[in-house]
């Protein structure tokens, strides 16, 4: 079936990988009293035709299920390898339990050797069913696929000198951990409704984009709304929002947004 309904997501995580507040750190941000400055690693769950599909499972990832009651996923999206992404991938065991069978996970054949690497008790063959996580790994082709009954489109990025995958499941995409996006992936993030982007700082970083950066994507994409994430303790939440255009607004943990 198509893509019936609105796409929801809902923000489990816009922090860094070091997180707001950071350890250690006793900066203004850091030491906020507004709820919008404490974030998590970043993650966010797609809900569309009945289903629940994770993007990506950092190491708050059993925090961010229990605060938001997860009693189900249907599948996991990877943006890449890394450890803010990837480590807390046991924690989608109780998932296996409840749901009777292995979990689908997609990634590029990088993240997903990464993965069976670096969670190798989990994909070891011949040894008795345990207690470990069960995961279906399908390899990402960078062509639109399907899942749950609506086409999910692959949207290829740049991560410094690496490579990362975002997501568009139809008005609307998620793009993290990028410090430029392609030409030819700019084609596939025309007509949005929502788009969310890294915009880590205002200071350039070598892997990130600034604000600023950011910034001149929305202007050549002109999406209806744009929601910045993966967010350092640089951004006050309050102050960084003032000087945002309208359609510009910072992801916070928790919130919702459909399209």
């Amino acid at each position: 079936m198509p893509l019936t309904g609105a796409v929801a997501v809902t923000v489990l995580g816009s922090g860094t990988s070091v997180g707001v507040p950071m350890i250690g750190c006793s900066c203004a941000v850091c030491t906020s009293a507004d709820p919008r400055d404490q974030r998590l690693r970043p993650s966010v769950l797609f809900e569309f035709n009945g289903c629940r599909v994770l993007i990506d499972v950092t190491p708050d990832f059993r925090q961010q299920a229990l605060r938001h009651r997860f009693t189900k996923l249907d599948a996991v999206l990877f943006t890449h390898a890394h450890a803010d992404h990837i480590l807390g991938i046991d924690d989608l065991r109780p998932f296996n339990f409840r749901q009777s069978g292995p979990l689908p996970i997609y990634g590029s054949g990088e993240t997903l050797d990464t993965i069976r690497r670096v969670f190798d008790y989990a994909f070891r063959q011949g040894q008795p069913q345990g207690p470990v996580p069960r995961l279906e790994c399908h390899t990402l082709t960078g062509q639109p696929f399907e899942l749950c009954g609506a086409t999910v489109i692959p949207v290829d990025l740049r991560h410094g000198e690496g490579s990362v995958t975002g997501f568009r499941v139809g008005s609307v995409a998620y793009l993290t951990d990028h410090s430029e996006i392609p030409g030819a992936s700019l084609t596939l993030l025309e007509d949005l409704d929502i788009l969310f982007l890294d915009a880590l700082r205002y200071k350039p970083h070598p892997k990130h984009n600034t604000v600023e950066e950011s910034l001149r994507y929305v202007e050549r994409l002109k999406p209806r709304q744009t929601f910045f994430t993966h967010i350092s303790h640089d951004l006050g939440h309050a102050r960084a929002e003032q000087l945002l255009p309208p359609h510009v607004r910072l992801a916070y943990d928790g919130m919702t947004v459909s399209a």
